[in-house]
């Protein structure tokens, strides 16, 4: 792993923001896009550092020269998976005095006040562990609410409106507020899963652990998720690729098996589940492949494999 940069204790730093330190994780990025997050969020955080999952791109000369406003580019030489790219930003933001990780992905871009917002909420809430942002996809012409909780057998979107503040099943990870005391108690994120339902894993290991997770209406971010949406059997789904499905499925029954995970949530998800791989098996394109990507996943998850496909 390589290294860039150190932080420059001069910068002036927002009040509100003093503490936080964002973890931006990348692969393969889109530098323009990856230049206008940095621009929108550099203002509400204290430090950023930027986790490269080995790009082709040499993201610390492309920092020093076009965004030196980011703290360090710690490069992994391989690419090792998200949550093991967020464990190493985690691990740079306690050296160097954090209080809070805001975990962010490369094609998502804050509006004004979303870390104030995000702040004032856990603040706000006794055993709030972690809280998230609304996130709109710039290419859909309707926000949909990314925040849900289990209600009986199916999940419940909830609805969002300024000022409100929800009690959450999950949070998505990109635009995540955590406190470092949060993640002492709760761990960091699973390293061994690579991609997929690693935010929904933590998010549901904190909430077994007695913390709160609020889904905060005011703090904004564009953020986009998959492909278009698909509409199918009435339902919207995201186009992914196979070898992403391969993740969605076999991650999701491993976490089906973990001891704190409730056996309602589960079974709710697991139905979302079979409908994601009618979707994709039936309806959606390279369904063949699609196919053996689900019977992989579901052998792997069964078995208990983790790692890189």
């Amino acid at each position: 792993m390589t290294a860039h940069g150190e932080p420059n204790q001069e910068r002036s730093r927002p009040p509100c923001a003093d503490v936080v330190v964002a973890v931006v994780v990348t692969f393969q990025p889109d530098l323009l896009a990856l230049l206008a997050q940095i621009k929108a969020l550099r203002s509400q955080v204290a430090r950023m550092v930027i986790v490269d999952n080995g790009s082709t791109a040499d993201l610390c000369s492309w920092c020093r020269s076009a965004a030196p406003q980011v703290d360090a580019v710690l490069r992994l030489e391989h690419n090792l998976g998200i949550g093991a790219a967020q464990n190493e930003g985690i691990a740079w933001a306690r050296a160097h005095g954090a209080s809070h990780v805001l975990l962010m992905d490369q094609d998502s871009e804050p509006e004004p006040g979303m870390v104030e917002e995000l702040l004032g909420a856990l603040q706000e809430h006794d055993g709030a562990g972690a809280a998230g942002p609304l996130h709109a996809d710039p290419r859909q012409p309707i926000v949909h609410s990314p925040f849900v909780r289990l209600d009986g057998l199916r999940f419940r979107r909830l609805a969002c409106a300024p000022g409100v503040v929800h009690a959450v099943d999950h949070l998505i990870a990109s635009g995540c507020l955590i406190p470092l005391a949060v993640l002492d108690q709760v761990g960091v994120m699973r390293a061994d899963w690579f991609i997929d339902f690693v935010d929904v894993e933590w998010s549901l290991r904190a909430r077994a652990a007695g913390w709160q997770l609020l889904g905060v209406c005011s703090a904004r971010m564009s953020h986009g998720l998959g492909g278009p949406p698909i509409v199918f059997m009435g339902r919207r789904f995201l186009a992914y690729p196979p070898w992403r499905h391969y993740f969605q499925v076999r991650n999701a029954v491993l976490l089906y098996r973990q001891s704190f995970v409730p056996r309602r949530w589960a079974l709710a998800s697991a139905w979302r589940l079979l409908m994601k791989i009618g979707f994709n098996c039936v309806a959606g394109r390279s369904r063949w492949q699609h196919l053996k990507a689900t019977l992989r996943g579901l052998w792997h998850g069964a078995t208990g494999r983790t790692g890189v496909l």
